[in-house]
């Protein structure tokens, strides 16, 4: 007989996809989220009721209401899919050339280029380096894509 054990991840430190979203995107787009489903493991400045950390495997959980989405850049493919099929809320996406970036594109879901030269919040409040890629706030929903016209021309 195979013995099964179930382990608790708990996540304490960061990794390299624990960025925080800087607090004027949000201030900009003026919505409340219901969850916020891809969080890094500290306290966020995302204006939401509920979070999913990495501990909580946000993939896993159920989505509810307007979500909030900045998922890991290294595999944002499963994020964007449960997006997609979700269909509320904002994400704060990178380019990119793969698959999962051509098939959000032809969605109907609307999109704001942000500045080149957006930088990202560590943890402890540090703002980090460049983005070496362009960004994209996208969303779905006729209140948050509404939301998107607070940065101006919308796709």
């Amino acid at each position: 007989m195979i013995e099964q054990r179930l382990f608790t991840i708990e996540q304490t430190e960061t990794t390299s996809d624990d960025y925080y979203t800087p607090k004027w995107i949000f201030d900009t787009l003026g919505l409340h989220f219901d969850l916020d489903v891809a969080s890094p493991p500290h306290a966020t400045n995302v204006p939401c009721d509920r979070y999913f950390t990495q501990a909580d495997d946000g993939l896993s959980q159920d989505w509810h209401g307007r979500v909030w989405m900045n998922p890991p850049f290294s595999n944002p493919t499963p994020w964007v899919k449960r997006f997609i099929a979700h269909a509320n809320g904002v994400a704060l996406l990178p380019t990119s050339n793969g698959k999962w970036f051509r098939n959000l594109w032809n969605e109907k879901i609307a999109w704001v280029a942000l500045p080149y030269n957006l930088k990202f919040i560590a943890g402890d409040g540090r703002k980090l380096g460049t983005m070496p890629l362009p960004c994209w706030v996208v969303a779905l929903g006729a209140e948050n894509i509404d939301a998107l016209h607070n940065f101006g021309t919308v796709r």
